[in-house]
């Protein structure tokens, strides 16, 4: 019924229009109480195998909800009631900026993928901040603050932008990620490379530790697919060096490849996701667990499109799994879809726990 409803409504709209349509009515459903509970049952049932730790945080399931969606922090218990076991908002930067001008999300039907440039449109970290701080959560879920950088800000002061919204909003994270690696913000990508990474990332870091003293927030770091081969292996050894708590394999691709939609839309810039982001975030996923083991958790999101992707990062590293564009073609079943998948496959393989899994098919590869 979504699938058809998708066809005949959702395709005929802008798709930032169609986004702030389906966003309200999440919204709207979660504050009612008795259609808030009903959802929930339906759509987010829990499966006791399929319950996740990852840096120290007990989670219902591994699978979660990537940074894009909710960029201000106003529907975390929404997306908790679709069944994601977490939610990253943002990404949030340090002053509050409109994004690129529009046109800038465009929907690939035919390759089940988006294009975006919306340039990290957001309220800024102060005022997603407080409304952190109002929260009263009706669903117990993990929230994950994704943090870049102001576009009007200097490369050469990144480090201080990323700073001020890291004594914003650390206090309200339960982990916190460094995104250096949109393709929709200029000069953002140049701070992957680890003589830019490693100063930033330790200012973060002990600006975490300075903000909150009661606990030790986990900090992780979102890389892009299209980093070369070594350049992932420097950012690996980097993460060890620093004692940093996960890694994000992968954001969006500038990528083209082998796409099928028409020129008008795949010629158009911004980040691609979706399904033709599949094969190169799941090599990076692999690539980085040879490297990291298990001394670094690891998030695999790009093309997970259903439960065997899950389970595909599963067993190529990912201790948690995130999916987004896939959640627009899928619908609100989409979460529940793959807790299903996830479980019944955990149950049929050779593996007595999920975090037995993880990285299994990468650790047969190497022997």
């Amino acid at each position: 019924m979504y699938k058809l409803f998708f066809r005949l409504f959702f395709t005929r709209m802008d798709p930032e229009q169609a986004h702030h349509l389906a966003f309200r009515w999440i919204r709207l459903a979660a504050r009612v109480p008795v259609l808030r509970t009903f959802l929930a049952a339906a759509l987010a049932p829990r499966y006791k195998e399929l319950r996740t730790e990852a840096f120290g945080l007990r989670m219902h399931g591994p699978f979660g909800l990537a940074a894009g969606f909710d960029k201000n922090a106003v529907a975390i218990d929404g997306m908790a009631m679709l069944g994601f076991d977490h939610v990253e908002i943002g990404t949030v930067t340090g002053e509050p900026q409109p994004g690129n001008p529009r046109k800038r999300l465009f929907r690939l039907v035919q390759d089940r993928a988006l294009i975006n440039r919306m340039g990290f449109n957001n309220d800024g970290s102060a005022a997603v901040a407080a409304r952190l701080h109002a929260r009263v959560p009706v669903f117990r879920t993990v929230v994950g603050v994704n943090i870049g950088k102001t576009k009007v800000v200097p490369e050469a002061e990144a480090a201080a932008d990323y700073v001020k919204s890291t004594e914003r909003l650390a206090r309200h994270a339960d982990y916190l990620v460094v995104n250096v690696s949109s393709p929709n913000t200029p000069g953002l990508r140049n701070l992957q490379a680890t003589q830019s990474l490693r100063p930033l990332l330790t200012a973060v870091r002990e600006a975490a530790d300075r903000t909150v003293t009661d606990r030790r927030v986990p900090l992780l770091v979102k890389i892009a697919p299209d980093l070369a081969d070594e350049d992932v292996d420097a950012v690996a050894d980097l993460a060890v060096e620093l004692g940093l708590d996960g890694i994000i394999a992968t954001n969006t691709t500038i990528a083209r490849e082998g796409l099928k939609s028409p020129a008008r839309l795949t010629g158009e810039t911004g980040g691609l996701s979706g399904a033709p982001l599949k094969e190169r975030s799941l090599e990076v996923l692999r690539r980085l667990y040879a490297r990291v083991g298990d001394r670094i958790t690891l998030v695999g999101v790009g093309g997970v499109e259903n439960a065997e992707d899950a389970w595909q990062r599963i067993l190529a590293g990912a201790t948690l799994v995130q999916g987004y564009s896939a959640f627009v073609y899928e619908g609100p079943f989409y979460a529940r879809a793959v807790h299903k998948g996830l479980a019944a496959r955990l149950n049929a393989s050779p593996y007595a726990t999920l975090a037995e899994a993880v990285g299994a098919d990468t650790r047969k590869a190497a022997v």
